[in-house]
């Protein structure tokens, strides 16, 4: 018995050592941004920003300048594994997908569905689960040719617009999610390319958020801007970091304000058989600028802006509602999901239909705003206290 222990654990000790399965770093290709485009004959084109090792190797600084850090190589297939095959076949190293952060879709194929090109990047075990998607403005691969000035190249710099907090930020998992999802509703955000300062160089600029895509089935059915992105995101407690400038009734001039801390709480509730949701939000904030003629330490003043900072709150959810709930009809801020929690029976009779009863939704805003902090100085800046309503 103690022998067939002792040849047991001798073999198994085998496969634990030795390096026979490795992958050197001088082998691989690191794949930094991934774009797909659609192509001809209902084909995708699959384009990979890859890393160049050696651009920080000794001598790197050529010309008076900062050589290159990446390359973009392009194949085109019948879905991306095809494409990827054929893209494999052009290059003298290993793809790797493990470093890839950022997935972008172009707009025409985003249009046309990506359902299935997701499938990919779910089942590949190298994607990162973590990692960023978008859909773009025009072509995904005119945005990893970008030569930008801030980031040593465009994947990076549509990265750090993620981490910025500014705008949508959803990563593989939760596109998975929100396809799986009740609703079958799912929003990305957009990226867009600012126009060059130099016409002769026009992939010397930079990209930037433009707001959100709607998807429902796993097609774009509409975009939308920057401000009803943002209402979305309080609908969706994902409230970004921002500044919000609010003007009050009969005050002559404006007040910006920083929000710092916002919670969105949705409660469905069945009345009569008719089908409501409320939207609770809260919000504290600073106040980082005052442009009126207002002391507003004082209480009263103070009262006057934190409404209007509600008004201004209720107009983009509004907004928000109008163009996404009854516009597109899409279900992109989980209600499906919270109906689905507090009335599991019921929903299960709509959940075919779900299109047709959630533009249907009774929603009402229950908005409360506070401001915590108005500042040290009491006196708005180029006033003297003459000036200044008390």
């Amino acid at each position: 018995m103690k022998l067939q222990t002792v040849v047991i654990v001798v073999a198994c000790s085998l496969l634990l050592g030795g390096c026979w399965d490795r992958i050197e770093v001088n082998d691989i290709a690191i794949v930094t941004a991934a774009g797909i485009d659609k192509a001809e004959n209902k084909e995708i084109e699959l384009s990979v920003q890859i890393f160049i090792p050696r651009s920080f190797s000794v001598g790197s600084m050529q010309g008076g300048g900062v050589k290159t850090v990446t390359l973009v190589r392009r194949a085109r297939g019948v879905d991306i594994a095809d494409a990827m095959s054929k893209l494999q076949m052009n290059l003298p190293r290993r793809i790797f997908w493990g470093h890839c952060k950022v997935y972008i879709y172009g707009e025409e194929l985003a249009k046309a569905g990506v359902s299935e090109l997701v499938d990919y990047l779910a089942r590949h075990p190298q994607p990162r689960n973590r990692a960023f998607m978008y859909v773009s403005k025009g072509k995904a691969a005119d945005v990893l040719n970008l030569k930008t000035d801030l980031e040593r190249y465009s994947g990076e710099a549509v990265r750090e617009l993620s981490g910025l907090k500014i705008g949508m930020e959803i990563t593989l998992v939760d596109l998975i999610n929100m396809f799986m999802g009740k609703s079958k509703a799912a929003v990305l955000p957009v990226i867009a390319v600012l126009p060059p300062s130099d016409p002769k160089k026009p992939e010397s600029t930079d990209p930037y958020l433009f707001g959100s895509a709607v998807l429902k089935d796993g097609k774009m059915v509409g975009l939308l801007t920057q401000r009803v992105t943002r209402g979305v995101m309080w609908l969706r407690n994902e409230a970004a970091s921002t500044t919000v400038t609010v003007k009050a009734k009969n005050v002559k001039g404006f007040v910006s304000l920083n929000p710092f801390r916002e919670r969105t709480k949705l409660v469905p509730s069945i009345q009569d058989g008719k089908w409501k949701m409320l939207v609770v939000v809260e919000t504290e904030g600073d106040l980082i600028q005052n442009g009126t003629h207002l002391n507003l330490v004082n209480p009263k003043w103070m009262k006057q802006i934190q409404m209007a900072l509600q008004d201004d709150i209720e107009t983009r959810l509004k907004l928000t509602l109008q163009q996404v709930q009854h516009g597109l009809k899409a279900d992109i801020f989980g209600f499906a999901t919270q109906f689905h929690r507090k009335y599991p029976k019921e929903f299960a009779r709509v959940k075919d239909r779900w299109e047709e009863v959630f533009p249907k939704v009774e929603v009402s805003l229950k908005v409360s705003a506070s401001i915590r902090r108005p500042g040290l100085a009491t006196v708005p800046g180029g006033l003297t206290e003459s000036e200044v309503k008390p």
